[in-house]
């Protein structure tokens, strides 16, 4: 007798205005975080790789930018899509940013239509609330992340 096999679950896809699907960071020292954990916090996903222009001007902006709101629950993860650059070329570069370098992520963020950089924003309660290919700029950053981090955190 053959026994039906299960329908696949497809993957939760990120879409805005959504709840954010669940996904686990890893951490260059290896620790691991979720970011159903998060919550209460502004959490950007920034993916970039180390041969993209604008991903190396986007990436000192966003650590500055981090470095002046982290105070305000602003968490900022840089996730580079380089498998092939071994993490001792990239801990120079580490060591220099206050973001969180992440190794990988387990979830279904990636570079959105292979584009990099790729950047998705989660609001305090756990919808993202941007999701595109491009690089930020300052007024970028004032116009989406100004607003959520003004939110008060979920009780």
């Amino acid at each position: 007798m053959l026994v039906p096999a299960a329908p696949a679950v497809a993957a939760p896809v990120p879409k805005v205005g959504k709840p954010a699907p669940d996904a686990t960071l890893v951490l260059l020292d290896g620790s691991k975080l979720k970011l159903s954990e998060m919550r209460g916090d502004v959490v950007v996903l920034n993916i970039w790789a180390t041969w993209c222009v604008p991903c190396r001007q986007e990436l000192p902006l966003l650590d500055q930018y981090y470095a002046l709101t982290k105070k305000h629950g602003l968490r900022v993860y840089a996730l580079s899509t380089e498998d092939s650059v071994p993490l001792y070329k990239l801990k120079p570069l580490f060591e220099k940013l206050t973001i969180q370098p992440t190794r990988r992520i387990r979830g279904p963020y990636e570079a959105i239509d292979g584009a990099v950089p790729s950047n998705y924003v989660i609001d305090r309660v756990g919808v993202l609330r941007y999701a595109k290919a491009a690089a930020f700029d300052l007024d970028d950053l004032n116009r989406e992340l100004v607003p959520l981090l003004n939110e008060p955190r979920p009780v």
